[in-house]
């Protein structure tokens, strides 16, 4: 029988390693994609306020029939949302448009840190948490400074960092400073949005496993240990992602694949990302 592996949050909460992002996924779209997912196999969906999705997403928990306790699902407050009082009318409008009275995971979808909003919004997210509306918290896009603030001036410690993350970006110093402060590192993007499927040396090390580029890539992330979110719309893609749980990469494939790393961005940067 298979098993999804799982990560362990900071407060005990189990996460499926393996989930399925639906990030630039219409609104219509978005309730096939999901349902095939679901049918897939994955048990995990992330999804945000400013995907514009939140209802779709809902509607295809709904659709699959699956208990809502099954399925792990994340949202996040987006930028013009920070602050404390927004922040909790903000989580009351993603669980309205869900159509769901709790949330696994509610992150601060970037940290904005010109308009210093996101300690304010993190005291917000504790409150929910308290509260027992949401069953972990974490952030998004924060690197170490940002992640030492929310540390030291609030009174709870992020349970997840989801940052963008893959081969040309490996991210390896914020993956040690999460570990080491019970951290769980998430990855968006993690195909370098698309950017690294034809790259030489992932194509040769599919073709010795006989994978596909992103099935080895996703693997990749598995065995270091990040929770993973692939996104596609595509049927076949989307099983295909999933399939990854027959095949281990040895060491020096994990690390020949570490080695593209060039520190090389496909989305925006934090430190400078300002966006409403």
């Amino acid at each position: 029988m298979f098993e999804m592996p799982e990560v362990t949050l900071g407060n005990g909460v189990r996460m499926p390693q393996l989930g399925f992002g639906v990030w630039q996924v219409g609104g219509d779209e978005v309730v096939g994609a999901v349902g095939t997912a679901l049918q897939a196999g994955y048990r995990s969906i992330d999804t945000a306020a400013s995907y514009g999705n939140e209802e779709g997403v809902g509607e295809a928990l709904r659709r699959s029939g699956l208990p809502r306790g099954d399925v792990f699902l994340t949202s996040k407050l987006w930028n013009r949302d920070q602050g404390y009082d927004s922040t909790l009318r903000a989580f009351d409008a993603s669980l309205a448009r869900l159509g769901v009275e709790e949330l696994d995971l509610y992150l601060i979808h970037w940290p904005l840190p010109m308009r210093d909003t996101y300690v304010s919004s993190w005291k917000a997210l504790e409150r929910l948490y308290a509260e027992g509306r949401v069953r972990a918290i974490g952030v998004s896009n924060f690197h170490i400074p940002h992640l030492e603030r929310v540390m030291e001036e609030g009174g709870i410690t992020p349970m997840v960092d989801q940052v963008e993350l893959h081969p040309r970006l490996t991210q390896a110093e914020l993956r040690e400073f999460n570990s080491e402060h019970g951290i769980v590192t998430e990855a968006w993007s993690p195909l370098g949005q698309g950017n690294l499927l034809n790259e030489p040396a992932v194509v040769k090390i599919a073709e010795a496993y006989g994978k596909t580029a992103a099935q080895v890539i996703i693997r990749w992330h598995l065995q270091l240990g990040n929770v993973v979110i692939p996104k596609s719309v595509t049927p076949e893609r989307i099983r295909s992602n999933f399939d990854v749980f027959d095949f281990t990469l040895s060491s020096a494939d994990v690390e020949a694949i570490s080695g593209l790393n060039a520190d090389q961005r496909f989305g925006p940067d934090p430190d400078s990302f300002d966006a409403d």
